[in-house]
């Protein structure tokens, strides 16, 4: 059984930063993919970012030059540095885990941003 733990979550002001981390914890094997998923209210959940075992990443393009995906090997923990915040960057982000076809979820951490 695998569980995800998020933090950094918080309230900012626009144009601040956050940093969220996520730990997996339990059976782990090989993570082929870890990233970030967000949703804020009455909107589709869309992704935000992603990083696979090699190293490659990917961002949502309303968050490229502003957000960081990385990950920690040693403790398989992935982090999204989120600078320049914005209003609508406000969600409840989600980590996410893709280890042998499996995909894992996090409980969520929210993200508001006041103007």
């Amino acid at each position: 059984q695998v569980q995800l733990v998020e933090s950094g979550g918080g309230l900012v002001q626009a144009g601040g930063s956050l940093r969220l981390s996520c730990a997996p914890s339990g059976s782990i094997f090989s993570i082929n993919v870890m990233g970030w998923y967000r949703q804020a209210p009455e909107k589709q959940r869309e992704m935000v970012a992603l990083i696979i075992s090699g190293g490659s990443t990917n961002y949502a393009d309303s968050v490229k030059g502003r957000f960081t995906i990385s990950r920690d090997n040693a403790k398989n923990t992935v982090y999204l540095q989120m600078n320049r915040l914005k209003p609508e960057d406000t969600a409840a982000y989600y980590c996410y885990m893709v280890q042998r076809g499996y995909t894992y979820w996090g409980q969520g951490t929210q993200v508001t941003v006041s103007s």
